[in-house]
């Protein structure tokens, strides 16, 4: 039973504020001697941990790197890059990173791009300033509306391409699931079979990415006649 120290050394330390990672530290270690291990082995138990989970601290990495280059200018260096192709609507630059986003998750590549690091400082003020090479009258509305697009784009592709991808995690909940009802199904027909699913869903989003664009036009037609 001493081995559970560690559950009350997390309870405590949590109930009193401490620091969370001092605390968990803390259990790990009462938990390790308790069950009759040295500090060596307990070290060496941190260090592997850290090593097989070391991808975690990329995040406090990149995080940094996309406000330091939002400082910078980068979501204004986006709009100038977009306004300066002619043929770069909003309708084609999203359906073009919808698919981009499909392909990429369907080989496994899920976390190359994202909301944090991809939409808010690149898709989305891309987007925003091919709606404006439309309509330069954009209400804040309209504007919200273009980025919540932007972000269901992402949303889109990720969702729809990643069950393609054999070592999903749906895909083996799936398969395990199944299996404890005695049907037993490869992976491979699951990634099969979402196929036509991500087909249909890049179709029909691309359908909606163009009517938000008509709207767009649209609206500036309306806006010249009232004038």
């Amino acid at each position: 039973m001493l081995v559970l120290i560690g559950i009350l050394i997390i309870i405590a330390g949590f109930l009193l504020r401490f620091n969370p990672l001092l605390v968990i530290m803390a259990s790990a270690l009462a938990t390790g001697l308790a069950a009759g291990l040295d500090i060596t082995a307990i070290i060496a138990a941190f260090g592997k941990a850290f090593n097989d989970t070391r991808y975690v601290s990329i995040v406090w990495i990149v995080l940094p790197v996309i406000g330091l280059l939002e400082a910078y200018g980068l979501q204004q260096h986006a709009r100038t890059l977009i306004t300066r192709m002619k043929g770069a609507t909003l309708g084609r630059l999203l359906t073009s990173y919808l698919l981009l986003r499909q392909a990429m998750a369907a080989v496994g590549l899920t976390s190359v791009a994202g909301h944090p690091q991809t939409v808010r400082p690149l898709v989305a003020p891309m987007a925003e300033a091919a709606a404006e090479a439309k309509n330069d009258a954009l209400t804040d509305d309209q504007r919200e509306e273009v980025k919540a697009f932007s972000a269901s784009t992402d949303n889109v592709g990720l969702f729809f391409g990643e069950d393609i991808f054999l070592a999903i995690g749906s895909i083996l909940l799936m398969k395990g699931v199944l299996e404890g009802y005695g049907y037993q199904i490869e992976p491979l027909h699951f990634s099969l079979w979402a196929i036509p699913t991500a087909i249909a869903a890049f179709i029909i989003h691309g359908f909606r990415l163009r009517r938000l664009e008509k709207r767009m036009v649209r609206t500036d037609a309306a806006q010249d006649a009232g004038e």
